[in-house]
């Protein structure tokens, strides 16, 4: 059985109110068609360390309106990338992009087990040998590699911190881009459906809490650097990307009080979601896949 260690990290402008349109010693992990107008398609690289460089790409798929985002080290020689929120629909596309791009796909991480779309991950193991899934331990969902808060997952010189934000599902995780002179700046946020651009995730089901999402995102997410670009799991309005700072003033329901938030999800009155009774059993075990044969990776801490 393979072991793969995993360092533990502590939790730890005015705005226009206008959303824009695992080293030392540490294991790195083994190594279409765009949206016609998609955003924040640019190259990220470090001032210090012009070696390191992220490659970043923002996906949409059109039916559940998911945002699925390709991320690589191209400053390594072996070019890893990983996968965040991919959809069953879009895998062809997505597998595509990244052999058109000279990437390695090293992981398939999800930031929870989803209610709306199927997630991708089974299909990519499926079709591209070598990659790892990855969600979270609390999703209680089969994986690959399971990660709690404070975990590091490493693609080349670049990681992603896992951070614990529980409220719209037990089991959501948002993950950031690393802190570090090295790592890409200003810092990524990938919140899934914890926090929207100007909203957030609702609480009425899969254990969903407004208490624990409140709790969430002011202390983990808006304590991140105001510069902090968020970029959640779903738009419905056109908006791709927005900052820390812009939702920390900006957010409608999350500038409130926690009282008043409660009040606001418990009467929000959305419907059931359709796609709900066929998502979350197949997300349970890696989407469409059943993995029975595949060989876990089990996370440790140092």
């Amino acid at each position: 059985m393979l072991r793969v260690s995993l360092h533990r990290l502590s939790p730890s402008a005015r705005c226009s109110c206008s959303p824009r349109s695992l080293s030392s010693r540490s294991q790195t992990f083994p190594s279409a068609k765009l949206r016609s107008s998609v955003s924040a398609m640019r190259d990220f690289s470090t001032s210090s360390d012009l070696t390191t460089k992220l490659l970043f790409r923002q996906l949409f798929e059109k039916d559940s309106s998911t945002y699925t985002y390709l991320l690589a080290d191209v400053g390594h020689p072996d070019r890893p990338a990983l996968l965040i929120d991919p959809v069953d629909k879009t895998v062809d596309r997505d597998i595509s992009l990244v052999k058109d791009l000279g990437l390695r796909l090293i992981y398939a991480i999800n930031t929870h087990v989803h209610a709306d779309h199927v997630t991708g991950t089974g299909l990519l193991k499926t079709k591209v040998p070598g990659v790892k899934s990855v969600i979270s331990k609390a999703s209680n969902s089969k994986a690959d590699m399971h990660v709690e808060a404070g975990d590091k997952i490493y693609f080349g010189y670049l990681f992603l911190e896992v951070r614990a934000t529980p409220g719209h599902t037990q089991g959501c995780v948002t993950y950031v881009t690393g802190d570090g002179t090295d790592q890409p700046n200003p810092r990524m946020a990938f919140t899934g459906d914890t926090l929207l651009i100007r909203g957030c995730g609702r609480t009425d089901f899969q254990g969903g809490s407004s208490h624990q999402l409140y709790h969430s995102v002011h202390s983990q997410i808006f304590t991140l650097p105001k510069d902090t670009y968020i970029y959640p799991a779903h738009d419905y309005k056109g908006f791709t990307v927005s900052t820390v700072g812009e939702e920390i003033q900006c957010n409608p329901r999350l500038t409130k009080d926690k009282e008043t938030f409660k009040s606001i999800m418990e009467n929000l009155n959305l419907p059931y979601p359709k796609m709900i009774d066929v998502a979350v059993p197949a997300n349970l075990v890696c989407g469409l896949q059943d993995d029975s044969s595949a060989e876990p990776v089990v996370a440790t801490s140092k």
